[in-house]
């Protein structure tokens, strides 16, 4: 199937031209510092701004086969110290739990990116203790902190549960000093706009939180809503599209460069094809061997093949650099 017009937009930005202007060096994986899985596309939300085009009807999920292989890479890869886990919801696949567990006992960190409203799904009753006592930092979406605005991105009473998630989070110890569990939040823009700065955003967040809610968390992680499937197609119908790829162009920032994920992350997908951001995943801009195989994870014996060698990009990746950049940890300048 061919690219939709979203799709050929984007495209026809040309990032590498920006790095050149700069006098920056194409991208290149210098390490593999996280392994990022992306357990599959299902999930309990269908929200305005997902780049996966994740939902209810959606059945891509990552096989035991496929996440054994990656354990099994994981415990040969000495340099790899977080493994993140993100979906789709990822708790929603059946190996979810054994992934934790097998990433601990292996002495890795765990990242869930949580969209909060799981741990009210059921047969997920237990999820957020499970969760605590495997000392899992957890990154939830909390797109803004109005009821209005997230209700917005995610469906009506989303805002409800996902506080009802951060105070039942809070009474387990998340976001307490003393217990070490670490509770992050994300914001993203509601439309086509890049977030205001991350430091003066946290702090509103926090006051709000604490003063209206009595709620707490550790970081907020301000990220720009990349131009991708389901929300280059939203900016694509309502005639935006153009105009926001304008704005990212306008907005590069080369200081953002040397911190970009894709140097130090290797992302797998749900069916075990190797990526280099969560984003290309999307776009199926995959790795692949010299002979134009697709890479896998089930048919490695190390990550050796996979670092120092060129990133793919392409116009999305204007979204990373735009502003003070964008990462899965939030603005990088």
């Amino acid at each position: 199937m061919g690219a939709s017009r979203s799709e050929q937009l984007v495209g026809e930005r040309d990032f590498n031209a920006h790095l050149k202007r700069h006098h920056l060096a194409p991208l290149v994986r210098d390490s593999i510092s996280t392994l990022q899985l992306n357990l599959g596309k299902f999930c309990n939300q269908a929200c305005l701004h997902c780049h996966v085009e994740a939902g209810p009807k959606r059945t891509e999920k990552m096989s035991r086969e496929v996440a054994e292989a990656g354990m099994a890479l994981l415990e040969v890869s000495p340099a790899i110290d977080v493994v993140d886990l993100t979906g789709g919801a990822p708790e929603l696949n059946p190996h979810f739990r054994w992934l934790v567990q097998r990433s601990r006992e292996l002495g890795r960190s765990v990242i869930d990116r949580c969209n909060l409203t799981v741990l009210f799904e059921p047969d997920m009753e237990d999820l957020a203790e499970f969760l605590a006592s495997h000392q899992v930092r957890i990154v939830a979406s909390l797109p803004c902190y109005t009821e209005e605005n997230v209700d917005a991105q995610r469906g009506g009473g989303a805002f409800a549960l996902s506080l009802r998630a951060i105070r039942w989070l809070n009474t387990l110890g998340y976001a307490d000093e003393q217990s070490g569990l670490q509770l992050d939040l994300v914001y993203n823009p509601l439309g086509a706009t890049l977030p205001p700065p991350q430091d003066v955003l946290e702090q509103d967040y926090k006051k709000h939180l604490q003063e209206q809610f009595g709620l707490r968390f550790d970081r907020l992680l301000a990220m720009t809503n990349l131009p991708v499937k389901r929300f280059a197609d939203s900016l694509y119908r309502s005639g935006e599209l153009p105009d926001y790829l304008d704005l990212l162009e306008d907005q590069f920032n080369p200081s953002t460069v040397a911190g970009l994920m894709c140097r130090n992350t290797i992302s797998v997908g749900w069916d075990g094809a190797l990526y280099d951001c969560d984003f290309n995943q999307m776009l199926e801009l995959g790795l692949a061997s010299a002979d134009s195989t697709a890479l896998l994870i089930q048919d490695l014996d190390h990550f050796d093949g996979v670092i120092d060698r060129p990133i793919m990009t392409g116009g999305h990746c204007l979204g990373c650099c735009a502003g003070g950049g964008s990462s899965c940890g939030g603005a990088i300048s």
